[in-house]
């Protein structure tokens, strides 16, 4: 198991981050080409699903990515489940722009599949981030070699 401590999570770049995938995931459901028509709807299922894991990065910065892409899952494969159930009073607030953004409306298995390659897509980058992040501030301090 890789276990990434997230002392270095910047907030602000998180932030940055949320509003950016928010603005990309509407855009995908707003103009219909804006992805190639045969991945339909899940895009933005995707991007949800790391919309979450951003925010509970931002949240929650304590956690490694590990747990913050676990926590991210789980919560989107809850609102998927939660789908399954049809009450008049969550339907009422599904029928709403803000409630129909972030809890759907239909359960549909292969969403299941989008949200964990949103959340794996996260993690990957942040990973890859802090691999980064720790090359060069090492590379900043590592002693140099005198002729």
């Amino acid at each position: 198991m890789i276990k990434i401590t997230s002392s270095h999570r910047n907030r602000l770049l998180y932030l940055v981050a949320v509003v950016m995938v928010v603005a990309i995931g509407i855009a995908s459901r707003k103009f219909a080409g804006l992805f190639p028509l045969f991945l339909g709807k899940y895009p933005g299922d995707a991007l949800w699903a790391l919309m979450v894991f951003l925010l509970i990065g931002l949240l929650c910065p304590a956690l490694c990515t590990y747990q913050t892409a676990l926590f991210a899952v789980a919560i989107s494969f809850t609102v998927e489940f939660s789908q399954l159930y049809q009450a008049l009073w969550i339907n009422t607030i599904r029928q709403t722009t803000l409630g129909h953004l972030v809890l759907g409306s239909h359960f549909h298995t292969v969403d299941l599949l989008a949200y964990l390659l949103g959340v794996s897509f996260g993690a990957i980058l942040e990973w890859l981030l802090r691999q980064y992040a720790n090359r060069v501030g090492a590379n900043k301090f590592a002693p140099t070699q005198s002729n």
